[in-house]
């Protein structure tokens, strides 16, 4: 399509929604219109932040609509963008379409001004830490030329124009940027796991298996997908694939792949095993975050990096902040801050990486979740299940059928760290590990992470 002589309105004035109306203005479309729902939302407010990624020259000609989208607007667009929180089933959205409009999200925007190679993670945990871990293996390898963007809080949209051909872009793809894809094609990709999430959005767990899936809908046969071998639905989706396939494994030797092997991480072409690190090299915590390490690896070898600098890279590489991030000791007690643990399966790998007694903060907003298989992980670790937020009185309920009654319910994070504070004794943990997005009581887990910091950081030492 050709942008410059398109009308195009981008949907949701978010982070990814300004990127998005700023590349199109970079990328000088004919006529850019950012609307939103959300009334209560500052015009200005809105032209201001698109000034800072684009000019104020050409951020003079953007249109900001709230509140209704009027018909005649609708009939007069040449291309529709999606920002990644505007569900694709909204009856707005299904007018748009139904007009013959055609739908893209930042992603596919962001694909077609881009240049170079991409590298794309997505899954349902661990796509932050392996993304992050990536980015660092490729910067080793190619330095000056790599981008990391994406869901990990960098708009792919922000940086796409400056792209060349000899550029390394690693994306984090979440499951809502992977539903608006139409010819976005990464060398390598990854799919670290499937698990039930965000089906308050995707309404099934087979249209969410279905979206993540898509990340390899448009590679070749000379492109390179990396799966968990652990995952049975990614074990037999990757018998079906055109592209290269490479496993990783936590819990089984593979004849060719990655694998844990005791302490070691180890790597088998098919003849020859190569030790890439032991676990007690690494400076993050858990068997998932050895899953996380194995695949970002795999991506790497697939691209051609050599081991010597992955192996330098993994050892060197710290938590990212929000996961299973050490904050602080106070009175022999350490403090954990996993707020990005937004879903029960993250969460048990959260509890799963504590080896001392451990009182766990969780609760927040419903995303239709089930909560026991995250309290059957405690494994007679939780000393206190120390809730809040919206799910409190639901995980508490399920906490009481699977036999655990240790629950305290709490009205704030201030209220559950003080808890903590006053219950925990030398030798225990306090891991805040919500198992729940953190809408309703914080603007992201980002913020929920911060907070909990703060009111560590305060407790007397």
């Amino acid at each position: 399509m050709d942008l410059k002589n398109s009308r195009v309105l981008v949907f949701g004035a978010g982070k990814s929604g300004i990127g998005a109306a700023g590349l199109l203005l970079r990328a000088s479309a004919a006529e850019v219109i950012l609307y939103d729902g959300n009334e209560q939302l500052d015009k200005e407010q809105l032209r201001a932040k698109v000034t800072e990624v684009s000019s104020p020259e050409a951020a003079a000609s953007l249109q900001v609509i709230l509140g209704e989208l009027p018909p005649e607007v609708i009939r007069g667009l040449d291309l529709a963008i999606l920002s990644p929180g505007v569900p694709t089933d909204l009856p707005l959205v299904n007018t748009i379409r139904e007009s013959g409009v055609p739908i893209w999200g930042e992603v596919e925007l962001a694909w077609e001004c881009g240049k170079g190679d991409v590298l794309a993670v997505t899954g349902t945990n661990g796509k932050t830490t392996t993304t992050s871990l990536l980015g660092e293996i490729m910067e080793n390898y190619a330095k000056g030329q790599v981008y990391v963007v994406g869901n990990i809080g960098n708009p792919y949209t922000d940086v796409a124009d400056r792209m060349t051909e000899k550029t390394i872009t690693v994306a984090e793809i979440s499951s809502f940027q992977l539903e608006t894809i139409e010819r976005f094609a990464p060398k390598v990709s990854a799919i670290l796991n499937i698990t039930p999430d965000h089906l308050n959005r995707h309404h099934t767990m087979e249209e969410y298996i279905r979206v993540k899936e898509l990340i390899t809908e448009n590679q070749g046969a000379k492109d390179t997908c990396v799966l968990n071998y652990e995952d049975a639905l990614l074990r037999e989706f990757g018998k079906t694939l055109k592209t290269k396939v490479i496993y990783f494994s936590s819990l089984h030797k593979l004849d060719k792949g990655l694998y844990l092997n005791g302490d070691q991480i180890c790597i088998s072409d098919g003849e020859n095993e190569t030790v890439l690190c032991r676990t007690d090299e690494l400076n993050i915590l858990g068997r998932h975050n050895h899953e996380n390490v194995m695949a970002a690896a795999g991506m790497a070898l697939a691209y051609g990096v050599p081991v010597e600098i992955i192996r330098d890279t993994v050892c060197a590489f710290q938590a990212v902040e929000h996961r299973i991030e050490y904050v602080t000791e106070k009175k022999g007690v350490v403090y954990y801050n996993d707020s990005k643990g937004t879903n029960p399966d993250a969460a048990i790998k959260g509890i799963q990486a504590m080896n001392r007694p451990t009182l766990l903060i969780g609760g927040g907003y419903d995303k239709n979740s089930s909560y026991e298989e995250w309290i059957q992980a405690f494994d007679g670790k939780v000393k206190y299940l120390v809730l809040i937020g919206q799910t409190r009185e639901k995980i508490a309920e399920a906490a009481k059928n699977c036999g655990f009654e240790a629950c305290v319910l709490k009205d704030s994070l201030e209220e559950a760290v003080a808890f903590c504070a006053q219950n925990a004794v030398s030798g225990d943990a306090v891991l805040l590990s919500p198992a729940c997005a953190s809408w309703g009581m914080f603007p992201n887990y980002e913020e929920r992470g911060r907070q909990f910091k703060e009111l560590v950081n305060q407790l007397d030492g």
